[in-house]
């Protein structure tokens, strides 16, 4: 069986498609020339599967989004309590490069904005020069990424030469004396960290990381630390999309971050990292098209962080042929909340190994709760093994999927019990 998941994260870009709102990041040469008809999406599991469609071998520059993973790595490295000396954590309600700085402080309102960013950047060591800490931000990156990753020179040399509001920022900051170093040099190191080179599934396995507690998905290896996680989602859910982060989060309901190519990552804590890619951009400097997938993703897939339900440890309780041949039957018996991430476990479950019995099972005694999604994952599966000759039954004592129609009018058998099914048997 093929997983629908592809297939339904390429429909999501075919309906969205038709939104041509918003402009490329004109203010930058290298960024004004990107193709504005780009699209890609990548979805990746805490446990490092990914799924994508578009155009996921495009690269592009990760921009503003390398800003929560800059901030994570001061945290690590000089403590909770130093780094919110420098940078606080309230909203600013203001655009990504307005001067937000505390009066009589001059400490910036957040990470998210530039002031907060450039201060994380110059927190990464002291004394560094431009390339040198460059060279840190984009080993963390290929290190949350789980692959080499390099720096665009055109793009940081097109960026640096319009660069002066972060010079002027950094040069308040400077004065200030929140931090001590050259400010030009400041600025040049942060234009290398947004020039860091990714691709959406780059992005996806970046967010992952975060999803994931800290540690890689595919390498296993822990970046951040699991408090650090914790605070890096936290400002990202009150001030990751600026002055739009309000609607975004009782919109959307996941913390996420945007940056001017057209990216934009959201995290589920536990099960998701997200990244879209278009790069128009709308009036708040978000992707265009990034937002309306998100919502639709968030909607579709009942991602809302003030929706989601617990995760059962392993949605697969047990998987084992029953009966006597030639009515064996293979039953595989669920448990816990069914949403996206589970279902996916269950999509994945019957990928990686093909049902070989002609009779098939899906046991819901042990499931709690099936939210939409869930409904219509499992039963796009249970319709994948029909049009594959295998004979379905579903056994559903609560009747967690009612009027189980998996398309056009057909429908499995529904028993109570294993018992019940093994007793109907021929």
């Amino acid at each position: 069986m093929r997983s629908p998941i592809p297939d339904y994260l390429t429909e999501v870009l075919d309906t969205c498609t038709a939104d041509v709102s918003g402009t490329v990041a004109d203010y930058i040469p290298e960024l004004a020339a990107a193709d504005p008809d780009r699209f890609a999406v990548a979805l990746v599991t805490a446990d490092g599967t990914v799924y994508s469609a578009g155009d996921t071998e495009h690269a592009f520059s990760i921009q503003s989004i390398s800003k929560p993973f800059v901030y994570g790595m001061a945290l690590d490295r000089l403590g909770f309590d130093a780094v919110l000396e420098k940078i606080d954590v309230e909203p600013s309600g203001e655009a990504f490069n307005e001067i937000s700085l505390e009066h009589d402080s001059g400490r910036p309102l957040n990470p998210m904005i530039n002031a907060g960013a450039l201060t994380a950047h110059a927190l990464l060591s002291d004394d560094a020069s431009p390339h040198a800490r460059g060279e840190q931000v984009r080993s963390l990156f290929s290190d949350l990424a789980g692959r080499d990753l390099s720096i665009d020179e055109r793009v940081a040399a097109s960026e640096l030469t319009t660069t002066y509001r972060n010079i002027a920022i950094a040069n308040l900051l400077r004065s200030y004396e929140v931090f001590f170093d050259d400010p030009e040099d400041v600025v040049a190191g942060y234009v290398r960290q947004c020039s860091v080179s990714v691709t959406v599934t780059d992005l996806a396995m970046i967010a992952g990381t975060l999803a994931n507690g800290g540690v890689q998905p595919s390498t296993g290896a822990r970046v951040f630390s699991r408090p650090t996680v914790r605070q890096v989602l936290s400002v990202m859910a009150t001030c990751g999309m600026y002055d739009a982060a309000g609607d975004w989060l009782t919109t959307v309901g996941i913390p996420a971050k945007s940056g001017v190519s057209g990216g934009i990552i959201g995290i589920l804590p536990g099960q998701l990292g997200i990244a879209v890619f278009s790069p128009r951009l709308d009036r708040h400097g978000n992707s265009a098209r990034g937002v309306v997938a998100f919502e639709r993703l968030s909607h579709d897939m009942n991602l809302h962080l003030m929706d989601a339900p617990m995760v059962a440890h392993s949605v697969l309780r047990r998987r084992e042929i029953l009966g006597e041949e030639p009515e064996t039957v293979t039953v595989l018996e669920l448990q816990g909340d069914i949403q996206f991430t589970n279902a996916e476990t269950v999509v994945r479950a019957v990928v990686d190994e093909p049902v070989t019995t002609r009779r098939v099972a899906l046991d819901l005694t042990f499931v709690h709760s099936v939210l939409p999604v869930g409904r219509r994952m499992i039963l796009e599966v249970l319709r994948r093994l029909l049009l594959d000759g295998h004979d379905v039954t579903l056994i559903d004592p609560d009747e967690h999927l009612p009027d189980p129609d998996v398309g056009d009018g057909r429908r499995p058998d529904v028993h109570r019990s294993v018992d019940d099914l093994l007793a109907a048997s021929p």
